[in-house]
């Protein structure tokens, strides 16, 4: 086993930092040290659990001080919180998808189940409909993404949006896929897709903060150490996911980028925002607000 690399200047903390991310794989398995205390010198964590769509609110409001979100909300929150390099979720070949009930739908006018208009999947899904869709899409419904197939398939809604574990399971709705939207959009970057990004209040000072991307580094290291320490966190928040699911999700979404963002991934994160803004999906983002301490 590869040790942990303890983190530096820690910062007094008297009590547990309160974080907020989703019970997916990924995010149980990356926090699992950091959460069960096994990262040295980590602060404690108070952990609550919810979907990205809730933590984006809660990040709007200034809720908690540690949260996973999507990356389509920092333009809106990164005067109060900073963008942790770590912990996070991008990828290759790990897209939302559109799916419909019947194959080669076009969707010109159509009615399309998206899971929140403050996600990365709703921005790429935009960004592709004004490449592909020239008449443009019909009405946006927003629901909680474990919703979205079976109103599609159920005829509720013409197409739908879907996030992780969804890329594996649609078959079993009896749905087609209508397109890849990370595809189309390393296709046309050559970048990886920024998904989930992990955010901390800038009020915790810049030593917490530096302590907090070590303390997440580490746990996501020591999770890649030995993989079956978390195995019982991962699955008892999976909501009854098939535990190859599980694999697959964690395989997919928790990658070199979680460890660390590096070039490539802040270039993926400012492309995707900058692209964006200039469709009017977002406001536009400072030059130095990506920036950590």
């Amino acid at each position: 086993m590869t040790a942990l690399t303890e983190p530096t200047e820690a910062t007094e903390l008297t009590e547990p930092l309160k974080i907020a991310y989703s019970p997916c794989p990924n995010d149980t398995f990356a926090f699992d040290a950091w959460a069960h205390g096994r990262v040295p010198r980590a602060p404690a964590l108070d952990v609550t659990f919810a979907d990205i769509d809730i933590t984006n609110g809660m990040a709007e409001r200034g809720e908690f001080d540690i949260l996973k979100v999507s990356y389509a909300v920092l333009p809106y929150v990164l005067d109060e919180w900073a963008l942790l390099p770590c912990g996070g979720a991008l990828g290759r070949g790990c897209g939302p998808l559109v799916l419909t009930r019947e194959p080669g739908m076009d969707l010109t006018g159509r009615t399309v189940a998206v899971p929140s208009e403050r996600s990365t999947a709703y921005l790429l899904f935009r960004l592709w409909a004004a490449d592909t869709v020239p008449g443009g899409v019909g009405e946006i419904v927003v629901m909680p993404f474990h919703e979205i197939m079976p109103a599609v398939r159920d005829g509720k809604v013409d197409a739908g949006l879907v996030i992780h574990e969804a890329r594996f399971t649609y078959q079993n709705y009896g749905l087609h896929k209508l397109a890849d939207m990370g595809e189309h959009w390393e296709l046309t970057t050559g970048l990886p897709i920024p998904l989930g990004a992990i955010i901390a209040k800038r009020s915790l000072g810049e030593p917490t903060l530096r302590l907090l991307a070590e303390s997440a580094r580490a746990s996501v290291r020591a999770a890649w150490d030995d993989p079956e320490v978390s195995r019982p966190y991962v699955m008892a928040h999976a909501q009854e996911m098939d535990a190859s699911v599980a694999d697959q999700h964690i395989g997919l979404y928790v990658n070199e980028f979680t460890a660390d963002l590096g070039e490539d991934g802040y270039a993926a994160i400012r492309g995707l925002l900058t692209r964006a803004a200039a469709e009017g999906l977002v406001p536009a983002l400072a030059p130095e607000a990506l920036a950590f301490p």
